[in-house]
């Protein structure tokens, strides 16, 4: 198949590429010149902007947007709306506020264009893993677009089965990737995603604080734990295990300290939208909030764990701390 990548970032770049070596052909835009001329030498072919991007498609033109949040994410989505023709699918694979999809799914549908979220995990590692993929939008346009999912998600195979009965269409499911419903359903399941991902987080930040404190010699007993060690026996065969721990032990086995981290982490939006969501429903989550404040906290007074977050987010995705 082929698509316009919109948004050559972290993200998109790789996205482009894992593509790419899936046989299928992208046209790269991004503003940044550099992006574009570096992935065009790695066979995309290049647009200079959203209009010769639509001038290199093909009928059914594919449009994935992988932009930042909000009124970057809006204004690209409106200048592709001008050259998209009447069936043509916009797919936006950002962090997206969900109810913002709602509005864009109106919006493009007035002009006869299909729009589909995705809600998209994997980070800077997602070209070698693959992306786990929530999607939202109306059947046929996620159903034409399966080849790219099915070419984006880690596939068969890469963690056990748990062998459930397995309906038509599951298999997609333990591919990487799902149709979870009507437009805004992508980003509604990432949003929850990522506010259990904050509660992880800083489960394993505040544990790993826990064991570094202990070494402290005004306590009656104290053990100087080798944390990388730790983290390292806790990947194999602990109940524990998970990629985040993974991240912790490749962080600590660089720097015990963790010196290059303050501590002041930042939310990128989807932990607070969790909670607005659970407040609409009235669902208590009381770590997920607690892991939120947490991040508040710390950009008043940094600890230990605050460092190992700020690890953690820059292990699986490269995102940078507050600044000061």
């Amino acid at each position: 198949m082929k698509l316009a990548m919109l948004g050559l970032g972290r993200m998109g770049g790789n996205m482009a590429r894992r593509l790419m070596k899936a046989g299928h052909q992208v046209v790269a835009f991004d503003r940044d010149p550099a992006a574009v001329a570096g992935l065009a030498g790695e066979g995309a072919e290049g647009a200079a902007s959203v209009a010769e991007a639509a001038g290199k498609l093909e009928t059914t033109a594919i449009y994935w947007l992988m932009l930042p949040a909000g009124a970057v994410t809006d204004a690209v989505m409106r200048e592709v709306a001008e050259v998209a023709r009447p069936g043509d699918i916009v797919i936006d694979g950002g962090n997206s506020f969900w109810k913002h999809d709602l509005e864009r799914s109106r919006f493009l549908a007035e002009r006869n264009i299909h729009f589909v979220d995705v809600g998209v995990s994997g980070g800077v590692w997602g070209l070698e893993r693959g992306y786990c993929m929530m999607i939202g939008g109306p059947e046929e346009a996620v159903a034409h677009l399966d080849p790219l999912f099915a070419a984006l998600a880690p596939g068969l195979g890469t963690v056990p089965r748990t062998h459930r009965p397995r309906n038509p269409g599951e298999w997609k499911a333990e591919q990487g990737y799902v149709h979870c419903g009507p437009a805004g359903s992508g980003h509604f399941t990432k949003m929850v995603h990522n506010g259990i991902e904050y509660g992880m987080m800083q489960a394993y930040a505040e544990g790993f604080d826990v064991l570094r404190q202990r070494a402290k010699a005004e306590l009656d007993t104290s053990y100087d734990l080798n944390l990388s060690d730790i983290a390292e026996v806790w990947r194999r065969g602990s109940v524990i295990s998970s990629w985040l721990l993974d991240l912790i032990s490749i962080a600590l086995a660089e720097d015990q300290s963790l010196s290059k981290f303050s501590g002041r982490v930042a939310d990128s939006g989807e932990g607070r939208w969790t909670v607005d969501a659970a407040m609409e429903e009235a669902v208590p989550v009381d770590v997920l909030a607690a892991s939120l404040f947490a991040r508040y906290r710390s950009r008043v007074e940094e600890s230990y764990a605050d460092q190992l977050l700020s690890a953690m987010r820059f292990g699986f995705g490269g995102h940078v701390e507050v600044p000061q």
